[in-house]
């Protein structure tokens, strides 16, 4: 690894930006080598993944992978796939769900990330926040964001989450399913034989 990526990283997972807005404290969780080609950013960490410290470490982990075809191993290999959210710790508990990722993350972090990660060719924005901080054209919608999907590439692939309160998204949108997931899966197999 660079010594500046492990260096960046390091301060990544000290930071302690906005302490005093988190419920559980801070505990920053990403991933990176500079040999990855996917990049995958979701939303924030939930209270399993801040416990254990492994990104996407339950039930949405699993629905992910099961999109993807992709074993935990492939998944967890940094050497391959880089893991970052918008928010890097759990943000709290909200009325429908945990709270919004905390805004300060991404204007901090992300870019200088990014530039460490020469090999990467694929990024799936997971839910509407990485998709608004990442895609120029904003549909209203996540759906209209999704359906659009070709439009983001080659880099970007926009995806909803993976989370089990969405299922009722997935079974409105059967749409995605039978036609975005097999084109998410070849573009990453493609990206990740290269």
């Amino acid at each position: 690894m660079s010594h500046s990526l492990t260096r960046l990283l390091e301060q990544v997972r000290n930071c302690r930006l906005c302490a005093e807005h988190l419920p559980l404290g801070p505990r920053p969780v990403v991933r990176a080598l500079p040999s990855a080609r996917l990049m995958i950013i979701g939303q924030a960490p939930g209270t399993k993944v801040h416990a254990s410290g492994i990104p996407w470490d339950d039930a949405s982990g699993k629905r992910l992978r099961d999109w993807l075809q992709m074993d935990k191993e492939v998944f967890y290999d940094e050497s391959r796939v880089a893991i970052m959210p918008m928010g890097f710790c759990y943000p709290g508990k909200g009325r429908s769900g945990d709270l919004p990722p905390r805004p300060e993350c991404a204007p901090q972090w992300h870019a200088a990330l990014m530039s460490e990660l020469p090999q990467l060719s694929l990024v799936l924005l997971i839910g509407q926040y990485a998709q608004r901080y990442y895609l120029p054209q904003k549909p209203a919608s996540l759906t209209e964001t999704v359906q659009q999907w070709r439009e983001a590439g080659p880099r970007y692939f926009p995806l909803p989450h993976p989370s089990p309160r969405n299922q009722l998204w997935l079974k409105r949108n059967a749409w995605f399913e039978s036609e975005v997931l097999p084109a998410l899966r070849a573009r990453v197999n493609d990206c990740l034989q290269r």
